[in-house]
């Protein structure tokens, strides 16, 4: 009964002192970077025209351009908004003919209620500015037991299936008890640092954390721009 008792009180203060030290990040900013493979996208873009004005235009691209493309974007949120903030390059990157696919640029500026469930989406289109309001994306994401570290975050891996037939990896953890993620990725019980679609060659992972409570201003919708 001794020992019984000493076990008891140490595993009821290791709780206590587990409790104490616990820390959940409800509100900050996370920095994302979306990596794409541009040589997948293209051979995906050209399928079998490999032939041609498009089969040259993809050497030539190999020759002057690396394999992989990096873009960096930022989302700002707290327990109740978020606002995800592509960030300008420093430089421009000339993709030629295939600069135009969605898959290689970020454009969107999205900001997300999350308790109404709703999204404002700032869309550029060429030179033309748009403001798209809707429900967040529902999707049925099947949770696994498979982990991974990602910003100093232990993540869980969530598979889904989007618009019927784009298949999704994401990995999302508990101690940002959010329910959101880049772009409009959302619905899991816990903020996703990574997301993965494997059959378009792009994938999004975060790659710090700030923990901080935004500026009020920081969390506003998106607003369609003058003369626009």
């Amino acid at each position: 009964m001794k020992y019984t008792f000493i076990i008891c009180t140490f595993l009821l203060l290791s709780i206590d002192t587990f409790g104490q030290h616990a820390h959940f990040t409800t509100s900050g900013t996370i920095q994302y970077d979306k990596n794409i493979n541009m040589f997948g996208v293209i051979k995906k873009e050209i399928g079998k025209n490999t032939d041609g004005i498009w089969g040259q235009a993809f050497e030539s691209y190999k020759k002057n351009n690396p394999q992989f493309k990096t873009l960096k974007s930022t989302l700002t949120f707290s327990k109740t908004r978020s606002l995800f903030n592509p960030v300008i390059p420093e430089t421009t990157i000339n993709n030629g003919f295939f600069g135009d696919n969605p898959m290689a640029n970020q454009n969107n500026v999205i900001y997300t209620d999350f308790a109404t469930n709703t999204s404002i989406s700032q869309k550029k289109v060429f030179e033309e500015t748009f403001l798209v309001k809707d429900s967040t994306r529902k999707i049925r994401w099947k949770i696994t037991d498979e982990t991974r570290e990602i910003a100093g975050y232990t993540c869980r891996r969530a598979n889904a299936i989007m618009m019927d037939s784009i298949y999704v990896v994401a990995f999302y953890t508990t101690e940002i008890p959010i329910s959101g993620g880049p772009e409009s990725f959302s619905g899991l019980p816990g903020m996703i640092l990574g997301v993965a679609l494997p059959h378009d060659n792009v994938t999004w992972f975060a790659t710090k954390v700030t923990d901080m409570t935004p500026p009020e201003n920081a969390l506003n919708p998106p607003k369609k721009r003058k003369g626009h």
